[in-house]
């Protein structure tokens, strides 16, 4: 057996546990990270940027949000079901980490909303291609890694932790595999453990939420995240606490249909599979309230509906909402994507001609589709949504001409948040909420500050709260070895 004598080990090299291991090396203390994959960033290679909050940026466009205004509307959000210190710890340093990152080179595009009705707390990396979409946080990425590097941080690729090492309740160290596989006894002052939750454990999955991956439920596919590190703490003692998925919807293959998603995610009839509508389609602008009201329906998906006639509306006009991710340009690129969909027999789409075909396709009772469609439209001849109260502008009728498209929309999720309790501090927390002497923890594992839906409204927040978390989570780090060295 191998072993390693460091003064902080960090396991997983993602936005979190980089961000540890800069901070320590700051603080001129020794720092190892065990990564498991062969790359560095985890979930943060397909992200596009932090949440930061009284920025340069958001004065420069005249965004006035405060950390006070940002504080009180999480809280509100979240009915204060979350560690208000933990909160505020994170969005006042969110604005000097935003300073921090530009300082290793990374350059943003800006402050951005996703929505309209969210914030521009989002300061999207620019990307190299110029084009802000999914995967634009790889630069961010690159430079994080250069620079833990550069402070001295020793980062070993392909070496999975496989347990952490406790003596006397206190966190010392961790035992790993090498890719050779030769085994690691690591010994520190403290550990890290940011190995980003377990998006992709079919087992924990469906253990924790009833859902089962890639069935009925359709996450980004972060390769790594399989629950390694809460298991290890859970053993350890940590308390398990506040497990929930950042929810969202999609298309199943979302990436792989990207246009089709962008185009069909649009404010008309949206309906379950008993042929029921059941929200108010102007809010599918906000993921989170569309994946939570699917997650309510059966199998928990559901077919939004439109025509021909609508998509040529949007191709004139642009799209009811517009966001961040999903290009405009989308409308104009999409046709050719219609006709990839049925040569390969790809079952999120379907196309028809009339209600019976469409009936047949959906697996819906015919006559219940048309008078589902004909209450529908009868509301938006009236300019009235009497039912659930959309905007009148987002009110066309589905007339059918040029045949129906619809979009079959599943839950989703970025990933997993939470599992363990930790403070202000980072410090992970036993049953009693004392803290484990030793044993830290940073983002998505450690992130508990949503409740019971991710907070869409200030866009940028998971990988914010990675990327701050692991500064805190170094700070005081270097606090208790200060302590232990005294």
């Amino acid at each position: 057996m191998k072993t390693m004598e460091t003064d902080v080990i960090v396991v997983a090299a993602g936005p979190a546990g980089l961000a540890a291991a800069i901070t320590a090396g700051e603080n001129d203390l020794d720092v190892i990270v065990f990564e498991k994959s062969n790359t560095t960033g985890g979930a943060a290679n397909m992200g596009m940027g932090p949440l930061g909050i009284g920025t340069k940026q958001q004065k420069n466009s005249f965004c006035d949000i405060t950390v006070g205004d940002a504080l009180n509307r999480h809280m509100e959000y979240t009915h204060y079901r979350v560690d208000n210190d933990l909160v505020q710890t994170y969005f006042n340093k969110s604005a000097d980490t935003i300073e921090w990152l530009e300082d290793m080179g990374v350059e943003f595009a800006g402050c951005f909303r996703y929505f309209r009705e969210s914030e521009a707390t989002w300061h999207i990396v620019k990307p190299e291609n110029g084009v802000i979409g999914p995967r634009a946080a790889g630069p961010m990425v690159r430079a994080m890694t250069e620079k833990a590097k550069e402070l001295g941080a020793e980062i070993y690729l392909e070496t999975p932790v496989k347990e952490l090492i406790m003596e006397d309740g206190k966190c010392v160290g961790v035992k790993a595999v090498d890719k050779a596989g030769e085994e690691i006894e690591a010994r520190a002052k403290a550990v890290v453990v940011a190995t980003g939750g377990f998006g992709t454990n079919a087992k924990m999955i469906k253990e924790n939420f009833g859902f089962n991956l890639w069935e009925d439920y359709f996450p980004f596919n972060v390769p790594g995240t399989s629950g390694d590190g809460l298991n290890m703490m859970w053993n350890a003692g940590a308390q398990k606490f506040g497990a929930n998925v950042e929810m969202i919807y999609q298309l199943k293959d979302n990436m792989n249909w990207f246009l089709l998603d962008a185009v069909l995610r649009q404010p008309n009839l949206l309906i379950n599979q008993n042929g029921d509508r059941f929200m108010n389609e102007g809010m599918m602008g906000n993921t989170t309230y569309t994946g939570n009201a699917l997650s309510l329906q059966p199998g928990h998906y559901g077919y939004c509906i439109m025509d021909m006639g609508i998509l040529r509306h949007y191709k004139k006009n642009g799209p009811d909402i517009f966001d961040i991710v999903h290009p405009e340009d989308a409308f104009l690129a999409v046709d050719a994507e219609f006709d990839r969909a049925e040569e390969e027999g790809y079952d999120g789409f379907f196309r028809a001609d009339d209600i019976d075909e469409l009936a047949e396709k959906l697996g819906i009772d015919a006559e219940k589709l048309e008078d589902v469609i004909d209450d529908y439209n009868d509301m938006c001849d009236m300019g009235c949504d009497t039912q659930f109260h959309k905007k009148q502008e987002y009110l066309h009728p589905i007339t059918g001409k040029g045949g129906y498209l619809v979009g079959k929309y599943y839950i989703a999720a970025y990933g997993t948040v939470g599992g363990v309790r930790v403070n202000k501090n980072c410090e992970v927390l036993d049953a009693n909420l004392n803290p484990i002497p030793g044993l830290y923890s940073a983002g998505s594992d450690a992130n508990t500050i949503y409740g019971d839906s991710y907070n869409f409204t200030l866009p940028g927040n998971t990988m914010g709260f990675a990327v701050n978390s692991g500064r805190m989570a170094g700070e005081a780090i270097a606090d208790y070895i200060d302590e232990m060295d005294e």
